[in-house]
């Protein structure tokens, strides 16, 4: 496979599943925002921001951070990179550029999606409701992946696109992880527990509700929500499945390149595999985490090397 195929195969799926995580980070944002007497509200509003990186590009073009700013910055914006209008434009961008690569039904989603997309924008939030735009996002997203999957052969370009989500996904959880902590440690009254609320938004933002729930009894704990979303080898949002799934399709990718990506990746997941999840907390979840993204920034770096830019 031509490197430049393989190069727009992983960024095709990589943005299209951002679009997916800042829908989910903004339907659970919208959620706290329109809930009574919600604590740190602006600092709910924020966190996407800060999980994206786009803080500073924010405040360029909006003076206050108000829950109408961040859900324009974030839909419809196409001077936003991160937002979800332009990772689809750019996936579909990619798609139209291997189409040959994909088949017609996984072609034709991620076409739809883009044209109707541009219809939205065109009515604007209001006709439709962020809430109802939100939940349009995930549903084309999932119907894109369930084509693909079941429609694509399994080959070099399928594995590259696999590739190219759960890298992202990876990166995502750990962010999501990483900041949420932040704001809720910061909305500790007295040391007490955490706001119930807060942990479930948390566990929503990664489609992990209904997974805590069926894995652990007595309410939710940071003991347990720590060790669902970094050790569990069957969340497919965790740290450990993504990792693991990293590590298998490099595994499955025809060729002798991707040596020093295979084995990063390989000393990860056997990290997180036999990881104790109070090891972790006795590390300190901060410290954790921002050595996970350091090590998964270094695998994501590492594949651009070995598949594209030496090729």
């Amino acid at each position: 496979m031509l490197s430049r195929t393989a190069s727009n195969i992983y960024w095709m799926a990589r943005n299209l599943e951002r679009a997916e995580n800042i829908t989910r980070l903004l339907d659970v944002t919208h959620n706290m925002a329109l809930m009574p007497n919600s604590k740190g509200g602006r600092q709910e509003l924020l966190a996407p921001l800060t999980i994206t990186g786009r803080l500073d590009q924010f405040h360029e073009r909006h003076q206050q951070v108000s829950a109408d700013a961040l859900m324009d910055f974030f839909l419809f914006d196409e001077l936003n990179e991160g937002s979800i209008y332009s990772c689809i434009q750019a996936a579909r961008g990619n798609a139209h550029s291997v189409r040959d690569n994909l088949s017609s039904e996984a072609w034709e989603s991620i076409n739809t999606t883009w044209l109707e997309l541009r219809h939205r924008r065109q009515k604007g939030i209001s006709h439709q409701g962020v809430k109802g735009l939100l939940e349009w996002v995930k549903q084309r997203s999932h119907e894109f992946r369930g084509a693909a999957y079941g429609t694509m052969l399994h080959n070099n370009a399928f594995h590259f696109m696999r590739l190219g989500t759960f890298i992202e996904r990876a990166d995502n959880t750990a962010r999501i992880l990483r900041v949420k902590l932040e704001v809720m440690t910061s909305q500790r009254d007295n040391n007490q527990a955490i706001d119930f609320y807060q942990w479930n938004a948390l566990l929503q933002s990664l489609g992990a509700y209904e997974a805590y729930h069926y894995s652990y009894t007595g309410g939710l704990s940071a003991r347990n929500v720590t060790e669902l979303l970094t050790l569990s080898a069957e969340l497919p949002r965790s740290l450990r499945y993504c990792v693991g799934a990293i590590m298998n399709l490099l595994s499955a990718i025809e060729g002798n390149q991707g040596l020093a990506a295979k084995r990063l990746c390989a000393e990860l997941h056997a990290r997180l595999e036999y990881g104790q999840v109070e090891f972790i907390l006795d590390f300190g979840l901060q410290n954790y985490l921002n050595d996970l993204l350091r090590r998964i920034h270094t695998i994501g770096d590492e594949i651009h090397r070995s598949y594209w830019e030496g090729a």
